[in-house]
């Protein structure tokens, strides 16, 4: 790899990984076979990508920071770098088709939840994600119903794959240390296709949380109007209801709209 010097941005979010032995675990942990397509967010200058790169010849990275890319451009030559902000990035342009694709990265904090949302829309083109976030985001995918990290993020993923929460990574493994613990999550994309659409199932699940204080019969009253749904205790708060309850809810809701 290069060792040309790189001044980190605080306005970017970077937080290098550093610690050899999480690396390790990382790659380790990472399913994806040879032959597979896989996309890397925000490799910064490259610390997991030195190791990905000779293991998957279709690694591709998408990197918003100029600087970055001198670098990743200098170390890997040939690889497909996509010079894009990740919230902008346009995933149907870039997705193979017809393969098996994953995506791995350590997301940065101020836009984990906009980039699993987008991952979470675009799932059918992946089988799975190995992501490194804020240990407080990552306890959020994994919650349980009636817990105070259940919410959006909890219902959505849940209902969209599979996540799996495998191991913390302390601030100290970082260049710059961030102020927080992180976490390793891999998500399987996994599920059947929803019986709703995505787009009433976020409307429901937002609306519901957005309110989380009231019961669920104030709450959903948007949604409610000259509508009866059957079966449910709206006389609840939203952390009480499961995923799979807010997934029939929302289908009821969308065929009472037809």
């Amino acid at each position: 790899m290069s060792q040309q010097p790189f001044k980190t941005k605080k306005s970017l979010g970077q937080h290098f990984l550093s610690d050899g032995n999480v690396i390790r675990k990382i790659i380790e942990a990472f399913p994806a076979q040879a032959e597979d397509w896989v996309l890397e967010i925000g490799p910064g200058t490259g610390a997991l990508t030195q190791y990905l790169w000779p293991r998957y010849p279709k690694l591709e990275v998408v990197e918003i920071d100029p600087q970055a890319i001198e670098v990743l451009q200098h170390s890997f030559e040939g690889m497909n770098i996509h010079h894009r902000d990740i919230l902008k990035l346009n995933w149907e342009e870039i997705i193979p088709k017809g393969q098996t694709n994953y995506v791995i990265g350590n997301l940065p904090y101020y836009i984990t939840s906009p980039i699993l949302f987008a991952l979470l829309e675009y799932r059918k083109y992946f089988k799975g994600a190995l992501l490194m976030m804020q240990k407080e985001v990552a306890k959020r995918l994994v919650a349980s119903p009636r817990t105070k990290d259940y919410g959006i993020l909890s219902v959505q993923t849940q209902l969209m794959g599979t996540p799996e929460y495998l191991f913390d990574v302390q601030p100290g493994s970082f260049s710059p240390p961030p102020k927080v613990t992180s976490a390793m999550v891999y998500v399987h994309f996994d599920k059947a296709k929803l019986p709703c659409s995505d787009k009433m199932l976020k409307s429901v699940v937002r609306t519901a949380f957005n309110q989380r204080r009231k019961k669920l019969s104030n709450a959903l009253k948007p949604l409610l109007e000259g509508i009866e749904p059957t079966g449910f205790d709206l006389s609840v708060r939203a952390e009480e209801w499961s995923p799979d309850i807010y997934a029939e809810f929302a289908l009821q809701v969308e065929r009472s709209r037809r």
